[in-house]
């Protein structure tokens, strides 16, 4: 028994090496919000332990992971309340404050942020999952349940509306 445990360890320690940078990456990518990140990289794993702990069998770590990940967005989104302004501000902060500016301007990639919250999520999620995670075409499908095909034509289209966006 302790060495299937420690098999179960070796395999979780060997993955979370590997894939907890590209899955905090994409998470934050989807989120815009590092703390956020985090707490869905950590639940990700977490997940993924459990699994491991029912002697589970995975075919493929990462493109399981990343759909734990993306599974876990989704969730997100669907909890996530509309905060207002005034709500901020009875919570104590101060939209007027220097933070504020220096929070505003620490966002990397805000511009390519904006072009992409243009785009539907049908299109976006699998432009950064090919390109800001650089995952293959055959990795996006297995996490995603559609095929190849669909994928590509899918990325293909979201470019082409990202360039068409662009130049207006």
């Amino acid at each position: 028994m302790l060495g299937i445990e420690t098999n179960k360890e070796n395999v979780f320690l060997k993955v979370y090496e590997d894939l907890a940078d590209p899955v905090f990456r994409h998470c934050y990518f989807r989120v815009s919000d590092r703390e956020k990140a985090k707490d869905l990289l950590q639940e990700t794993f977490k997940r993924f332990w459990e699994y491991l702990e029912k002697n589970e069998k995975i075919e493929n770590n990462k493109a399981f992971l990343f759909r734990i990940a993306n599974n876990l967005i989704i969730d997100s989104y669907r909890k996530k309340k509309e905060e207002s302004l005034d709500a901020l501000m009875i919570d104590g902060f101060d939209v007027g404050s220097e933070d504020y500016e220096a929070i505003l301007n620490s966002v990397m990639g805000r511009e390519l942020l904006s072009m992409l919250e243009k785009l539907s999520d049908t299109y976006r999620d699998l432009i950064v999952m090919r390109y800001v995670d650089d995952l293959p075409v055959q990795e996006i499908a297995s996490i995603t349940g559609l095929s190849e095909n669909v994928v590509s034509v899918r990325i293909h289209r979201g470019l082409a509306l990202l360039r068409k966006n662009n130049t207006n």
